[in-house]
This record gives structure tokens, sequence and C-alpha cells, in this order.
């Protein structure tokens, strides 16, 4: 069930409609949401509904036991196993082929058939799922209280298939809040989030990836240098707006169910430097990775090790995203970059860039991460060389990018850098507007979204995750 679907947001709005009549009774209100969960993972595959309850069932109890215990010994016995059964999750239903196919490539052998895979958003469930338990052993949070609620925060159907990775703990507070209310505003903001994410899909992501980027990813010898170059940066921007778009669709979503999940995206390719970028893009995930595992890496006081830490978290980041030695070679390279930026900054004071220095800043991390993104892109390490040499031939002619395209591409920059403030004011005015202006921009959008997305929505790319 994609979330840009007419299914979708049926389905949500029939949640809505059961739900707040019910939000003042715990247990009830907390069943239609448990069931809104495993009904869309049910949707993808009936597997799930063995898999997740047992797994939520798992870590409940784990956290139970850590909680009723202060035997330091027994309390991190406890937080392991919950982390080699997520990790094992993954390994076992995301991970199996690609490890058996490379153990059979330096054996020698033929790697056996693995029929049990399962990825859709098993990546996202454990690591969110992981928060909670870890959260408890550190004394981060408490246990919580209730078993219903915490099945429902750690599946909550918004973020099944792309997060943003919420701490389940405070998914589980704001579920066991006894004040449950949508006023007027949040559910205006709730329709513009929805309405943003999908202009974000359609009138940009899709028609990039439909009309540029695939086509020249996927036949890149049939196109000269200058449009290769102008597809990769139309990747960068297609994966912004595809991703973001999904994010304000789940954004909105969660607040018309009274839930605030926490921003994923904060104008990324305008960050100074590359440890800027990672504080600005899939915000979610880097905490994860910055709060989970950088930290609890040892030497972090050494001299060495914390270059090495930031590399490993980032190939452990790029494995994250999928099976594949292109993501692990596109996290190698972000953390080895993270790892310069960080010396560079230690060795100038961690002074900020200033003026033409700023500028020179912000356009050098853009070219590095647009160059890493190719490997990210591609299908696979030579389909990613293939890309960079047809940038490298020095054709720069460019007839196959069209005047619809050249549009879009200024219509997507433009709005990556409109200023943090004007987006404030357009949704606070859009919020305190009577009810059928607001109909009336949702009406609007709905027909230029019938005028330009003539081929139907393309699956998120995150949605592979």
């Amino acid at each position: 069930m994609l979330v840009t679907s007419s299914t979708y947001f049926l389905f949500l709005a029939g949640v809505f409609f059961l739900y707040w009549p019910l939000a003042r009774w715990r247990l009830a209100s907390l069943s239609i949401l448990l069931f809104a969960n495993y009904f869309f993972y049910a949707r993808w595959d009936l597997f799930y509904l063995g898999l997740i309850p047992a797994a939520g069932f798992t870590d409940y109890w784990i956290a139970r036991a850590m909680g009723a215990t202060r035997r330091a010994g027994l309390r991190r016995m406890l937080v392991t196993a919950s982390i080699l059964m997520n990790v094992g999750l993954l390994a076992s239903f995301k991970y199996m082929p690609f490890l058996l196919e490379n153990w059979a490539a330096m054996s020698g052998g033929v790697a056996p058939a693995w029929r049990w895979t399962f990825p859709l958003g098993l990546s996202f469930y454990c690591f969110q799922a992981l928060t909670y338990t870890i959260d408890v052993y550190r004394h981060d949070a408490k246990p919580a209280a209730s078993l219903l609620t915490y099945l429902t925060g750690v599946s909550l159907f918004p973020t099944i298939l792309s997060g943003p990775i919420t701490r389940v703990s405070t998914l589980v507070s704001q579920l066991e809040r006894k004040d449950k209310t949508l006023s007027p505003e949040n559910g205006a903001k709730a329709l513009f989030w929805i309405g943003l994410g999908l202009s974000k899909k359609f009138l940009i992501a899709d028609y990039l990836a439909e009309n540029l980027v695939n086509r020249v990813f996927d036949f890149p010898n049939l196109y000269s240098g200058a449009e290769t170059l102008v597809a990769i940066y139309g990747y960068a921007l297609q994966l912004y707006y595809d991703f973001s778009g999904y994010t304000d669709i789940v954004l909105g979503s969660a607040l018309l169910l009274g839930l605030q999940l926490p921003p994923n995206f904060n104008a990324p390719y305008a960050a100074l430097n590359l440890a800027d970028f990672w504080r600005r893009w899939h915000i979610s995930l880097s905490n994860w990775l910055r709060d989970y595992l950088f930290f609890s890496l040892p030497g972090q006081r050494g001299k060495v090790l914390p270059y090495l830490n930031l590399v490993i978290t980032m190939v452990v980041g790029g494995f994250w995203h999928g099976p594949s030695w292109t993501f692990v070679l596109w996290g190698a390279l972000h953390g080895v970059g993270l790892a310069v930026v960080r010396l560079w900054q230690q060795k100038r004071g961690n002074q900020p860039a200033a003026g033409a220095w700023r500028f020179a800043g912000i356009f050098l991390t853009f070219q590095f991460v647009a160059l890493c993104w190719v490997f990210f892109r591609a299908s696979s390490i030579e389909n990613a060389w293939s890309v960079l040499a047809r940038v490298a031939s020095g054709a720069w002619a460019t007839p196959n990018i069209t005047g619809g395209l050249w549009f879009i591409l200024a219509i997507a920059v433009a709005a990556h850098y409109i200023p943090r403030h004007w987006f404030d004011f357009t949704i606070r005015v859009y919020s305190r507007t009577p009810f059928y202006v607001q109909a009336a921009c949702l009406a609007a959008l709905v027909v230029a979204l019938q005028f330009v997305a003539t081929t139907g929505a393309t699956p998120f790319i995150y949605n592979n995750f």
C-alpha cells in the first residue's frame, strides 16, 4: 500500500474516523491503531503478522526484565539479546542471499537458495525497536507499562516503510496521553504536510526520474557528458524530493492521529560541510548512528580511533540501506569524508566559515555528496564507473534536456533554498485560512497532479530499504 495511493488515503481516513471517537478510551483507541499497523503489514505479506508481533513481544519483556533488575551483567546480557535478535532479523530476512552469494564467491562454491526474504520496512523497524531496549538499558527511558502501548508505538503504520526512525519511548509517552485532541490548526497543518509531500513526489521527484535520471543511469553511453552530469545533479534533487516528500506525508498522517514525529530534513544541500550535511539529511538515521553506534564504539578519546569509528559508522549506515557493495562504498566515502572534515575542523579550531568561504563550502559539499549519490543510485559499481566515465567524455551538447526538464530543475533548486521562515509563514497562513480556502488549495493540487503525473506514482526510493 503506497502512501501516495488512493487506497492509503482511504485507509488513513478510515483509521482517523474510527480512532478519534474512541480516543478518550485508551484500550479501544490503541486497539484501533494496533490493528491498523498490523493490517498495513499484512497488505504486503501475511508473514509479517507472525514476525513483527513476536519481535515486539520479545523486546517488550526484555525491557521489562531490565527495568526489574540493577545487576549490570544481567542487564548487559538482556540488551545484547535484543540487539542480536533485531540484527538477526535483518540478516535472516534481508541480507541472507547477499551473504550466501559472497560466501560462495569466496569459497568457490554455489550459493544455496534462500527464499525467506521479507525486506519491507525491516531496516526501519529494527532500528526503531533498538532505540527502546538500548534507551532502557542506558536508563534514558523507562519500560512501557503496557504491552499494547509498546506494540502500537514500535509498529506505527505511517513510519513502517521509510521512517522517520522515532524513539519508541517518545511514541509511547504520546500514546499514553489522556488529553488527546486534534486542534483545527494541527489538522490544517497535517493536510498541508500531506499536500506538500504529494507535490514533491509527483511534480518533481517522479518527473525527474522518468524523464531524465532513470534513462541516463540505465543507458549512460547514449548520453553526452553534460547530460550525464545534469542527470547526476537531477538524481540528487530527485532523491531529496522523493524521500522528504514521503516524510512530509508521514508527518501529516501521524499528526492527523495526534502524534508528533521528528523532522527528517533541513535543506541538506545548503550544508557548509559534510558533518553539517548529516545534521540536515535523514536526520533520524544520522542521529541513530551517532547515538547508538558511534558513541558505543571504543576509543572516543583517542587520536586515531575516532576517525576510524566515523568510517565504521558510515559503512554500517551504507550497508543498512541494502545488500549491495555500492551502498558499502557509498558509506565508506562518506565516512572518509567525515573523518577529513573532523581533522580539518580540529586543525582550524572549529571556526565557522564566512563570506566567500561559506559559499565555497556549500558548493564543494554538494559536489562531493552528488558524486557519492552516483554509487548510491547505480545498479552496480561497474554501472557507477560507466556514468562517471561519460561525465569525463568531453561531450557537452544537451539535445536530450528539454525545456520542461530545465524548468523543473530550476523549480527544484529554488524551492530547496527557500528560507525556512518563509516556509513556516506559509504553514501558519494556510492553517488560519477558512476551511473552504484550504479545500480549494487541495483541489487545485489534485488537478495539478492529474495533469502532470499521468503515469501514476513510482515507488518511493526508500521503500527498498
